[in-house]
């Protein structure tokens, strides 16, 4: 095998992570550049384009806690992304599209949450999902990445069990 397929794996799916950070990016600006914080603006009866300042992590988690997260969710966001990366690196080039995929997501959008927490000191979110009085925590175009990754690792986690059940079955 080359050398050269073997040490850069399935980084090929990188370009991915870029399409990622770059929508995620371009939608933040278009949001801070046209929207005053709070301001809001209903698209269906359930759906809302309204901008937000997240200080803390998902749901709003330690939004609170007075400014030390923000570095810490920079670190810890830094960290998840290098060991990512490796992992990708060290797939095969082919064989595992879903789970190099699933990754390249992950990582453009906690790249794209960075670059708001470094840049901003708060994560610019803007859509809103609601039904009533019940609202789902705003979000955007990076937690839906992060969240699609996932959802497609788990995908391929149930999937890789089910190719190997066959070859346990026989043995």
């Amino acid at each position: 095998m080359n050398d050269r397929i073997r040490t850069h794996g399935a980084s090929q799916w990188l370009w991915l992570s870029l399409i990622v950070i770059v929508a995620d990016q371009a939608s933040k600006w278009w949001i801070r550049t046209r929207f005053d914080l709070y301001d809001r603006i209903e698209i269906v009866p359930w759906l809302d384009i309204t901008r937000l300042h997240n200080t803390g992590a998902a749901f709003s988690f330690l939004s609170d806690a007075g400014g030390w997260q923000r570095w810490m969710f920079i670190g810890l966001a830094l960290a998840v992304t290098l060991f990512i990366m490796i992992w990708l690196r060290r797939l095969p080039r082919t064989g595992q599209t879903l789970l190099a995929i699933a990754l390249s997501l992950i990582v453009g959008g906690a790249l794209g949450n960075v670059i708001d927490r470094a840049m901003l000191g708060h994560v610019v979110d803007f859509i809103s999902v609601h039904r009533g009085t019940w609202y789902f925590p705003a979000f955007n175009v990076a937690d839906s990445a992060i969240s699609v990754g996932a959802a497609l690792l788990i995908l391929e986690a149930l999937l890789d069990g089910r190719r190997k059940e066959p070859e346990s079955e026989s043995a």
